[in-house]
């Protein structure tokens, strides 16, 4: 038997970390194995570490195999290759800044550092839907995830790179401040006077109220502008879409594709099918492929 017959995936958020094993010959996950727990990434690198470790255990111990090979969807900034960590700012793995995730992992589940491969966790979604989702025939490909946060990738002949765009220049700031849900919250806000929760209720109001279809009328024009220089300066045969405001494509895609229609756009949009687990997959993926660019420029 191929010895990465079997390769764990897992995704590390802000507030959790998610893992399961993937039959890799099959190209999809042992369904059984799936486990997710919740995080304090404010915590101690201890505390951390040791709550990561026990859900890749416990992922491990549904389906009965042993520790194999694991695939890590990261956040950056972050030194891949070699697993140290270099985010600060945000507040969350603070703690980690300057540290060897990559060996702590390794010792607290008495393994050998070379059985860890961790790469950018943008990059991660775009394999995952190249290995085993909607973007299998393709050669030349970008990838979004809209959420609390912009991801951003480029795929090109089997290699994924994280386009890193989330910091890009964009209209009146970055491209992170328009295409995200704080944007949608704080754009509410202006428009109403009222607080809203998240996306999801937003999505909710929409049939019935006016102000929030103007919302995603702006939001969809914003998205349009972006995917189209995104899309021109990569030739890219497809565009993929994942991450939580994706599951209210149908508010704002129409009029992406409208608008990239008038600019002579016609690269079909693809909605991800594997949505939270692309970055998953994509990271046991890269046992598969070795393609990544896994150093990510600090």
């Amino acid at each position: 038997m191929n010895k990465n017959k079997y390769v764990m995936g897992i995704d590390i958020g802000g507030s959790h970390i998610t893992a399961a094993v993937l039959d890799m010959q099959q190209r999809n996950i042992l369904k059984k194995s799936y486990t997710r727990e919740r995080v304090d990434s404010h915590g101690p690198t201890e505390q951390i570490i040791h709550t990561w470790c026990n859900a890749i255990k416990a992922a491990y111990k549904k389906v009965d195999i042993q520790i194999g090979p694991l695939g890590i969807a990261m956040p950056g900034p972050f030194d891949y290759e070699n697993g140290i960590s270099y985010i600060a700012g945000n507040d969350k793995y603070a703690a980690f800044y300057g540290l060897n995730v990559k060996d702590m992992l390794a010792s607290e589940l008495h393994i050998d550092r070379d059985q860890i491969l961790m790469s950018n966790d943008a990059a991660c979604f775009l394999a995952g839907e190249v290995f085993a989702g909607e973007a299998r025939t393709y050669q030349h490909l970008i990838g979004i995830t809209l959420g609390t946060g912009l991801g951003s990738a480029v795929y090109n002949e089997g290699k994924v790179d994280d386009a890193n765009l989330w910091c890009a220049p964009f209209l009146d700031g970055i491209t992170e401040d328009y295409l995200s849900t704080r944007w949608f919250l704080k754009r509410y806000y202006e428009l109403t006077g009222f607080n809203i929760l998240n996306v999801r209720e937003l999505t909710k109001l929409y049939d019935d109220n006016q102000t929030v279809r103007k919302i995603f009328a702006e939001f969809s024009h914003n998205l349009g502008l972006f995917l189209k220089k995104f899309q021109q300066d990569n030739a890219a045969e497809a565009i993929v879409i994942g991450g939580n405001i994706a599951n209210a494509s149908n508010r704002f895609i129409p009029g992406v594709v409208k608008y990239l229609h008038s600019q002579g756009i016609t690269s079909p949009i693809h909605i991800s099918k594997l949505n939270e687990d692309a970055a998953l997959v994509g990271a046991a993926g890269c046992w598969a492929t070795q393609t990544f660019k896994t150093i990510e420029k600090i």
